[in-house]
């Protein structure tokens, strides 16, 4: 009987051994492979992947390490051995995943404020539902089945709960202090050789690794106070600010309109670029014949927009309160992440000035959570695709003629000066998908069939775009009511994976963005914009404008007197037109990498006014007396658009229980 106790007690030990020895091996190979994985799978090259791993050991070791953190708060949760190594594995795969993706696609990598775009998501799985790219996804989730299905047929390999508490605990400790960059954490990364790349998120996951890129990031979701920041500043800035914004004009005593109050009407075409500017190929015909002719008659230039093949609320975030993505984290999202309370804004203002303030999107309102920003922002009413009637589409989306056509009704059927923000969608990516019945414009050059093929569908969708603008400008210059029409575009398109049709054309040198020359960076992210007026306005060609000046830049084309900080905007622009976050040109087109000492302190007074408005307690507008500074909410936003229920469904259920009783229905 001893005999048998002892052997059981001897068998249970070598079980337990075992299990020890089972569990401490996965702690040691999964995270290795893991990090692997991750790397091949974000770089979608084995070469480079073995490349990266061979010449930073010490990075890869950090990476393992974060990696391990996770497994075990994983594990402890789980309780299992196996499925803790399923659940981890199509985590961090997925992550890489989304990163190769978005770097490919727009060529920023997978941010951790990325989490919270959740809707938007879907935006990017047209951009990769084909065949080669379901591959890699099917593949992770095999394994993912694998896993989960060897989970049941082999042992537990649990851990005792007091145990689960102990592990967990202090790896959500470890998590939290790299994340936040605690001082002990922070040392550990610093002797394992980590730097961080701030101004250039593709080169700082591709240097560092996506597990501690990402993980460095963490902290930048949070934005740090200006050195500085506090009242007695503010009202020091305030002081300096006073008086300034009532000379702030295009002439002392420029008035074009005779004392009335011209519609203003900005107008942000999606992905609007000119093509032609592309070396080594030709079109049958000029595709933006309207907007080449503009570009001499009137005012006209190029906008450096701080986004490239996506993003488009940050360009309306920049333009419409005149603040700068550059002081914010990359890749970040004000939309979705920072503005929950009433911002100054362009719409603010002209609906103080006794203007109807309206923004137009031929999209769902939710997206980017607009509805609920155009709200703080001032706007009376928002017009999304919701309320638009039995629209025309072209291709997936409502069509910009359609958008026109609702400018135009709505000019037309108000009494008062507008002020409408429009936002076009018919030429959103991506353009593989044949949309049209046919593209008249042919195209010619050493271009792939697929590249031809792309650049043609987007070709036509900017002629469509050109010709709406035409549509505008007919129907104002016959109604003679004084107008005047902004019309640019947000961002480059994304014409392909890897800038494909950029780089067979020569319009850059390399795939590679972290290894763009300055020049290179700027044509990249250089929209086209114009302007047209029914009224004699200054005319003046910009060879670069920051999308952050554009509307201080357009009030004083206007004649139209300048809030304090969009005052300050105009002035800071004639001494640095633009500004991305790894891009500054100076007043003589000079580029550079970071602000030359000659307008730091410039640069970091826009900072603090930023600052101030979008975190801080608002001492800038205790101080001045500005009604742009103390805006408010329009006590009837979006009435008129939601009389019937917010929602296209509530709509629809409204107008089948108004026609059932008889009554005639009109949206």
């Amino acid at each position: 009987m001893r005999s048998l106790k002892k052997r059981k007690r001897t068998g249970s030990k070598l079980n337990q051994l075992r299990s020890t020895f089972f569990i401490i091996f996965a702690c040691l190979v999964v995270p290795v492979c893991l990090v692997f994985g991750a790397e091949f799978i974000q770089r979608g090259n084995l070469q480079e992947a073995m490349a990266w791993l061979l010449q930073n050991p010490m990075l890869f070791a950090m990476n393992a390490i974060l990696d391990l953190l996770i497994f075990l708060l994983i594990y402890a949760l789980a309780g299992a051995l196996l499925p803790a190594v399923a659940l981890t594995m199509l985590l961090l795969c997925t992550m890489s995943l989304i990163s190769y993706f978005k770097l490919k696609l727009i060529g920023e990598p997978f941010f951790p404020w990325d989490i919270f775009l959740n809707k938007e998501s879907i935006d990017i799985v047209p951009l990769v539902a084909n065949r080669s790219n379901l591959l890699p996804i099917g593949v992770i989730f095999g394994m993912f089945v694998v896993l989960v299905v060897l989970s049941f047929r082999l042992p537990r390999l649990g851990l005792r709960l007091k145990t689960r508490a102990i592990v967990g605990l202090l790896a959500i400790y470890a998590v939290y202090a790299f994340g936040v960059n605690a001082p002990w954490a922070s040392r550990v990364m610093d002797r394992m050789g980590a730097n961080e790349i701030v101004w250039n998120q593709s080169e700082n996951y591709g240097n560092n690794g996506i597990s501690l890129a990402f993980m460095m990031n963490v902290k930048n979701a949070i934005v740090q106070k200006p050195a500085g920041y506090d009242e007695s500043m503010m009202e020091g800035i305030a002081g300096k600010l006073k008086g300034q914004a009532n000379i702030q004009t295009a002439s002392a005593n420029l008035d074009p309109f005779n004392g009335v109050q011209p519609n203003v009407i900005f107008i942000m075409s999606e992905a609007f670029w000119d093509p032609t500017l592309l070396p080594n190929v030709t079109f049958s015909e000029d595709p933006l014949p309207t907007v080449h002719r503009l570009q001499q008659e009137s005012t006209s230039g190029y906008l450096l927009s701080p986004q490239f093949g996506g993003g488009t609320s940050n360009v309306e975030y920049e333009v419409l309160t005149g603040h700068s993505m550059s002081f914010l984290p990359a890749g970040s999202v004000p939309y979705q992440q920072y503005l929950s309370k009433v911002t100054p804004s362009l719409a603010g203002y002209f609906q103080e000035k006794g203007y109807k303030s309206m923004a137009i999107h031929s999209y769902e309102g939710w997206f980017w959570n607009r509805e609920n920003v155009y709200k703080e922002m001032g706007f009376e009413s928002f017009k999304s695709k919701e309320q638009f009637s039995n629209p025309q589409y072209k291709g997936a989306f409502i069509s910009d003629d359609e958008v026109a056509n609702s400018i135009i009704e709505q000019v037309d059927n108000t009494d008062i000066p507008m002020f409408i923000y429009g936002v076009t969608m018919q030429n959103h990516g991506p353009y593989d998908d044949n949309r049209y019945e046919s593209n008249p414009i042919q195209i010619e050059g050493d271009l792939t069939v697929e590249a031809r093929n792309t650049l043609e569908t987007y070709t036509q969708g900017i002629q469509d775009a050109d010709a709406s603008l035409q549509k505008l400008m007919d129907h104002f210059a016959e109604t003679e009511e004084p107008t005047v029409i902004v019309f640019y575009g947000d961002h480059l398109p994304m014409l392909g994976y890897d800038y494909d049709v950029y780089t067979q054309t020569g319009f850059i040198q390399t795939a590679k963005s972290g290894q763009w020359s300055l020049d290179e960076l700027k044509q990249m992210h250089s929209v086209p914009f114009v302007t047209w007026s029914n009224v004699d306005l200054p005319q003046e060609q910009l060879p670069v404008l920051s999308n952050s000046f554009l509307g201080a830049y357009m009030l004083k084309q206007m004649g139209m007197e300048l809030p304090e900080t969009l005052a300050y905007n105009e002035e800071l622009s004639r001494k640095m037109p633009a500004m991305l976050r790894n891009l500054v040109v100076d007043a003589d087109l000079n580029l550079t990498t970071a602000v030359p000492d000659a307008l730091a302190a410039d640069v970091e007074q826009y900072r603090q006014l930023q600052y101030d408005s979008l975190f801080g307690k608002q001492y800038l507008a205790k101080y001045m007396d500005s009604k742009y500074l103390q805006p408010t909410v329009a006590a009837n936003y979006n009435q008129e658009f939601t009389e019937f229920g917010s929602s296209a469904d509530n709509v629809e259920e409204d107008l089948a229980e108004s026609v059932k009783a008889g009554k005639e229905i009109s949206q």
